[in-house]
Parts: C-alpha cells; structure tokens; sequence
C-alpha cells in the first residue's frame, strides 16, 4: 500500500544540525575545495621552513608565517561554498528543499568561519615543532615567547578575511568576481596610499589589512579600533548584508 498524504500536512523542517553538517563536507568534497586544501597542505610547512631559515627559530615569527597560506585561501574558499550554488544551477534545489533562506547561508557561513579558527589552531601546532627542529638544525636555542594579545589579533584577523571573502561571495554570487575583488584588493590600496595624503588617508580608513595591521600585532588602541570598524563595516558587514537580503529576497532561476 501507499501512503497518500493528508491535506494541510507540510514537511518537517530540515534540522539546522543537518544543514551545517551538508554545508561543511561541501567544503572539501567538490574538487576545487580539494585543491585547495592539498595547496594549503603544502603551503604551510614549507612557508614555516622558509621563515625559520631567515628568522631562525622564534615560535611568534613561525606561527605568522604558517598563517599565510591560511589567510589567502580560506577566504576563496569561502567564497566557492556562498557562490557553488549559484555557478552549477542548484540554488532551486536546495532553496526548495530548504526555503528558509537565512538558515542555509548561516549554515554556509559558519563552516568556512570555523574553518578559519581550525586553521589557526592548525597553524600553531605547526609552529611549534618547527621552532624546535629549526632550533636542533641551526643549534641556537628556540624563542619560545608569544604575545597571547598578537596571537589572538592574528587568529581574528584570519577569521575577518574569510568574512570579507564571505561577505563579497554572497553579494556578488559570481566566484570569480570575489576571488579578484579579495585579492587584488591589497594592491590597489597599496597604490592609493602611495597617492598623498588624501590617499594615505583612505587607505588608513578602509583598507582592510591595514586597519587589521594593529590588531595582527597586539597593539589595537581606540583610534585603531575605529578604523578597523569602519573597514569591517565596508568590506564585511554591508557586503553580508546586501547580499543576503539579494539572496533572501532574489528570484532563484
């Protein structure tokens, strides 16, 4: 026999659980997010080898360094989990298997965040025994002293460039469109703040890693704490807002 359904019956609702968990494999599980990951796993031993051979081995200089990788990719691919739905058509799928529109992109936006504070972790795991092996093999003792204010600037700031990444995906729901805006951003400010002091002064406001300059380093103040709100404000929460409201409120094709 088969079951009829009953009128005025509707479908439970998907458990957010569930959301976060289909979310999160798709992180890794597309062939884009597999690349980079095996970038990732490449990038970070061998930028901690190469800074240990210039700075020698000081645990605060290495963990920078492991963070390098980290700070340039996750952000593209947070990017890729806001914009995949859009680049292979399946934004009518998921919306229709899930209508609440807020839940999936708060589903998507949390694994690649989460992401972003694993990878410190990950990053500082590294560090460590690469300080004592860079100690052992250039036979100099090891500079064990961190900062826990820079440490904790430094964590923050990779998880502000996965929001920025975040934040231009879903506004723009073009890939390709984020992933230049991110990263060629830092040179363009590079270049306005070189153009006087009017330039100097946009890049002191709105340019995302200068105002993260002082949080990276411990050395956040009041006025620096102003700059960086403006910035964030900018380049993460009117973008992330804009763009779930376009998602929320957009026609799905």
């Amino acid at each position: 026999m088969t079951a009829t359904a009953t009128p005025g019956m509707t479908a439970a609702p998907t458990p957010f659980h569930r959301l976060l968990a289909v979310e999160a494999r798709k992180l890794v599980d597309t062939r884009s997010g597999k690349a980079l990951v095996l970038v990732l796993a490449g990038l970070v031993p061998a930028a901690v080898a190469a800074r240990g051979a210039v700075s020698g081995p000081e645990l605060q200089a290495l963990v920078n360094a492991a963070g390098i990788g980290p700070g340039t990719l996750l952000p593209v691919l947070g990017i890729l989990t806001v914009t995949g739905e859009w680049s292979h058509r399946t934004a009518l799928t998921t919306f229709t298997l899930e209508p609440r529109r807020g839940r999936v992109l708060a589903a998507k936006f949390l694994p690649a965040l989460a992401a972003a504070v694993a990878a410190c972790v990950l990053a500082v795991l590294a560090a460590v025994p690469a300080t004592a092996v860079t100690a052992a093999v250039q036979g100099v003792p090891a500079v064990w002293e961190v900062d826990p204010a820079a440490l904790l600037g430094w964590a923050g700031v990779q998880v502000l460039m996965v929001a920025e990444g975040l934040g231009m995906g879903v506004l723009l729901l073009n890939a390709p469109a984020a992933i230049v805006i991110c990263l060629a951003s830092p040179m363009v400010w590079a270049v306005v703040g070189r153009l006087g002091s009017a330039g100097a002064t946009l890049a002191e406001w709105f340019d995302l890693n200068t105002t993260t300059g002082p949080l990276m380093s411990g050395d956040l103040s009041g006025g620096g704490a102003a700059r960086l709100a403006v910035s964030v404000l900018v380049w993460i929460a009117v973008p992330m807002a804009a763009g779930a409201v376009r998602v929320i409120r957009g026609e799905v094709r």
